[in-house]
Parts: structure tokens; C-alpha cells; sequence
């Protein structure tokens, strides 16, 4: 009696089943809608793990509820259409009936290729209203809101290459979840007009978000709370807050993303001392505030971007914000290149060139750290640098070029040395032309700097502390250090002045006299056009 004959399969028959079972099962199924399943729901509710549903061009009414491991992707070529692909811009969801985002992910599932809107209530009166004030009224401004998202992320899966606008709260929402990893991948969508922020990433998610294009949303084209995605090759632009929103305990590496015409801050750091982004080889430009603000206890790194024509700072930093800001360049912005106010920073090897108003302007007891830097304008009456509201300032190995009233103008403590200040050429008249300009109550260390083509290296009235020390000074007009009653004595020591005239004096010192010696006079061949 054999296997078959006995109503029991033989071992033979057991295995040759067994193999045929895994066969079936790892090749996958592509289910077509509408033509085999007449909506998207019924095809995603038909397929097992591994299948694809796609889609063909067409207007469906219906939400997504997507399943594990299956893939939901439009018909067509990846052809380049207006604002995404042609195929995405042809497959739309459009005001679906029910309740619930639009598409709501599952783990390791695949959304590619399609036009999501009308969920939720989108108001365009409101919209214009806060766009005409920069969002100063909105009744909040973080990405953690109750709403109901266009698309709805609380896995690790793939939304890719997707359009999503008109939608009554962000358009691509991702909230991480206790206890599970969400580390979703966010690829090349494009999210407009949405009354929440384009993407927002929220409660622990690690996303990766990539290659999109977010503009004209309510709030930040990428906004975060409590989250550290990578957030690499993005285009934000006139969102109506920041093109990129970090907040609230979020750590996200921002690199290589291009952030511009925003109505406030092309990336904006706030919310805490646990905010720590790394901010890296990003163009932020013609913004209506900051290129790159911080403020709010926030401590970002800054690191190799380029801020240019904002209508306020390249980079500020303010409210208690405490920043490293490292190798930027920062040019032809309408305030300050780099503002501190009321904050601490470390500003170290960066080309600020040409701003309207000063290079570095700090103020309202800011400490700062500059190093390495490169400080230059070709015009204008501003310092270069304004150290105001008594900030204390350390100054070290800075090129300062051009200049207006002063290279720095001090109101409060600075220590500076082995700086190179090249003036714009010495002024006899007019207004205060000095290198250093210390103003009353204020204390300076002034050691091992050159200087040239200013009318004085330091000229201090009333000031409470002048030390002057090792100077090389060229190119100035009668007399190269100017200190006037400090409530100190001043100690100036060992300054070179070159000048061709031979009245020049290396100092001039009225008042409370300390140490004054070793300061002399050289001759020069040229003589200084006054």
C-alpha cells in the first residue's frame, strides 16, 4: 500500500506541498483598481503582505486605511508634471467622505504617487489674514496640535512622491509611538496651502525627510516637536511662519535644505535647552526675519550655512538661546549678518560681508565669543561690530575690513587681541572714524592687534577700564591711542604707531595715569592723505 492509497501523504508528497506553499506566498500580486476592484480601499483590503494595488489616473472619493508590507502607487511613468509627478498629479483623493485623515500608514507600507486633499476645513479668509501679519495671531505655533492630518504616519513605512494641499491641518503628520520605533521615510512629496504645517514630525519619530518641497502652509513648512528626523534636500518656501520650525526638545540634523521668501525665519529654533539641532549647509535667503533665528534657551549648532538678503539678521540668536555658530557665511541682509541679543554664542571662522547695518551687532548683556572670523563692508557709517547694553565680548583673530564710525563700538566689556583692523582710510572730520570706540562705563583689554587707516586705533572717553598693549598701529591721524578720564588708571604698554608725520604720538592720555611705557613712534616713508 502506497502513500497515496492510504489517504496519508507520503514524505515525499509532505515536503513537495510544503515548497509549493512558500512558493505561493513570496510571489507577489498586483491588484488593479478600478479595474479588477472599483476602489482603492476594496484593492488594499483584497492584497497580502508583499502585493502592490495600482492605481490608475482618476478622481476617487475615499479614505485609505493602508495594510502592512503593501504598496499603493499610482499608474504611469515618473514623468515631471507641475508641482510633483504627472501620475500624482492625475491620481487624487479629493474630499473624501467620512472621518479620519486621508491616508492613514502602516508599518512598512508604501504610498507613492498621488494627490491628496480637501480633509478637514481648509479657510482661505483665514489663511490671508495671517499670511498679512506673519502669523503673530495664529493661536499656536507648534506642530503638536490636535488635527486631523492629510496624510497620517504613526510608522515606518514610505510616503513618496506625493501631493498634498487644502488640507484642514499638516499635511503629512508623524507621531512617534511609546515603546516602538517610527523612523518613516518622507520622499519627494510636495505639500501646499495646508492650515497646519506642510510635514510635521512629533513625539520621539526619527523620520527621514528628504527631497521635499513645501510652500504657502499655515505654519512651518517642516515643523518639529519633540522629535529628530533627518530633514536633507528640502525646499520650504512662503509658509507663513518659518520655513523650517525646531522646537521643543527636537534634535533634528537639518542639512543641505534651501529655505526662502518665508514670512518669518527661514529656520527657526525655539522652545528649550533640550531644542539641540545640528544646522548644516543649508541656503536660507530673502526671508522677511532671520535667515536662522534661536532664541528660547534653545543651543543649535549652525554650522557652514549661507544666510543672504533677509530683511532682519543672517543668523540670530537671542532669548537665552545659546549657539555655536561656525563657518557661515552671512552677506547682504538688512539688519546684522550675525545679531546676539540677550544670548551667549561662540561665533567662530565665518565670512560675514557687506550687511546693511553692522557684521555683529549684540546686545541686552549678551556673552559672546568671536574667532576667526572674517568681518567686512565696503561702505555705510555703522561699527562693524556694536557691542551694546553691556555684553561682554572676547575677541581673538578676527580680519575686520572697511568700517564706518568704528571697527567696534563698545558699551561694555571686551577683551581684544590679535585682530587685524583695516580701516576704509583715516578721517580728519566728520564723524568718529576710530578702531575701537569705547564708550563711558565701559572696560576694554586691547593687546596685539594691527591696525591701519583709521583715524585712532582706540579712543576712549570716561571709560571705567582701558588697557592698550602691544599694538601695531599705521595710517592714523595725530595720535594712535586716544584715552580720555577712565575711572582706572590706564595701562598702555608697548605700542608701535608708523607715521610719516612727525608730530604723530603712538598715545594720548588725559586723566588717571597707570602704567604708560615702551610706546614709541617709527618713521614711515609715505605719507598719510588726510
Amino acid at each position: 500500500m502506497n502513500g497515496l492509497s492510504s489517504g496519508m501523504p507520503s514524505r515525499r508528497w509532505v515536503c513537495l506541498l510544503l515548497v509549493l506553499g512558500v512558493l505561493s506566498t513570496s510571489f507577489a500580486a498586483e491588484l488593479k483598481v478600478p479595474s479588477q476592484f472599483a476602489t482603492i480601499q476594496a484593492a488594499i483590503d483584497a492584497a497580502k503582505v508583499g502585493d502592490t494595488v495600482w492605481v490608475a489616473a482618476g478622481e476617487y472619493r475615499e479614505r485609505l486605511k493602508m495594510k502592512p508590507r503593501v504598496t499603493v502607487r499610482s499608474m504611469g511613468k515618473d514623468a515631471k508634471g507641475k508641482l510633483g509627478l504627472a501620475r500624482a498629479e492625475a491620481t487624487i483623493l479629493n474630499h473624501p467622505q467620512g472621518e479620519g485623515p486621508g491616508v492613514l500608514m502602516a508599518e512598512d507600507a508604501v504610498l507613492d504617487g498621488f494627490t491628496i486633499t480637501g480633509v478637514g476645513r481648509y479657510d482661505e479668509a483665514l489663511w490671508k489674514k495671517h499670511h498679512a501679519t506673519q502669523g503673530n495671531d495664529q493661536p499656536h505655533e507648534h506642530i503638536g496640535a490636535a488635527g486631523t492630518a492629510g496624510v497620517e504616519v504613526r510608522h515606518t513605512c514610505v510616503v513618496a512622491n506625493n501631493i498634498v494641499h487644502h488640507i484642514g491641518y499638516t499635511g503629512i503628520g508623524i507621531t512617534g509611538a511609546k515603546g516602538r520605533k517610527v523612523a518613516p521615510r518622507i520622499l519627494g512629496n510636495s505639500c501646499y496651502r495646508n492650515m497646519g504645517g506642510g510635514i510635521g514630525v512629533m513625539r520621539g519619530a526619527t523620520a527621514l525627510i528628504e527631497g521635499n518641497t513645501c510652500f504657502e502652509n499655515f505654519y512651518a513648512g517642516i515643523g518639529h516637536n519633540g522629535a529628530s528626523p533627518q530633514v536633507i534636500g528640502n525646499t520650504c518656501h512662503s509658509n507663513i511662519r518659518a520655513g523650517i520650525g525646531i522646537s521643543e526638545g527636537s534634535s533634528p540634523t537639518v542639512k543641505g535644505n534651501r529655505c526662502y521668501k518665508n514670512r518669518r525665519a527661514g529656520i527657526g529654533i525655539r522652545s528649550g535647552k533640550d531644542t539641540r539641532p545640528l544646522v548644516e549647509d543649508n541656503d536660507c535667503f530673502e526671508n522677511d526675519m532671520a535667515g536662522i533665528g534661536a532664541e528660547e534657551h534653545a543651543r543649535p549648532i549652525i554650522r557652514g550655512n549661507r544666510c543672504f538678503k533677509n530683511k532682519l539678521a543672517g543668523i540670530g540668536c537671542r532669548l537665552h538661546a545659546v549657539a555655536e555658530i561656525l563657518k557661515n557665511v552671512c552677506r547682504e541682509n538688512r539688519a546684522s549678518g550675525i545679531g546676539v541679543d540677550g544670548a551667549e554664542a561662540v561665533v567662530r571662522d565665518n565670512q560675514v560681508i557687506n550687511n546693511a547695518l553692522v557684521a555683529l551687532g549684540i546686545r541686552k548683556g549678551s556673552k559672546v565669543t568671536l574667532t576667526g572670523n572674517t568681518l567686512q563692508r565696503e561702505g555705510g557709517m555703522p561699527p562693524l561690530v556694536a557691542v551694546l547694553e553691556q555684553s561682554t565680548v572676547v575677541m581673538e583673530k578676527n580680519v575686520l575690513h572697511g568700517g564706518g564710525v568704528a571697527g567696534v563700538l563698545l558699551q561694555g566689556t571686551a577683551s581684544i587681541s590679535g585682530n587685524q583692523f583695516h580701516g576704509n582710510g583715516p578721517r580728519r572730520g566728520g564723524p568718529p572714524n576710530f578702531a575701537v570706540w569705547v564708550r563711558a562705563g565701559s572696560t576694554v583689554d586691547f593687546e596685539n592687534n594691527t591696525v591701519n587707516r583709521w583715524r585712532h586705533a582706540v579712543h576712549a572717553i570716561e571709560a571705567q577700564s582701558v588697557k592698550a598693549n602691544a599694538n601695531q598701529i599705521s595710517q592714523f591721524i595725530d595720535t594712535g591711542i586716544v584715552i580720555q578720564n577712565t575711572k582706572n588708571p590706564a595701562e598702555v604698554t608697548g605700542n608701535t604707531a608708523w607715521a610719516a608725520d612727525p608730530k604723530a604720538q603712538a598715545v594720548t592720555i588725559t586723566g588717571a595715569l597707570g602704567k604708560v611705557t615702551d610706546n614709541q613712534v617709527k618713521p614711515m616713508k609715505k605719507k598719510v592723505n588726510e
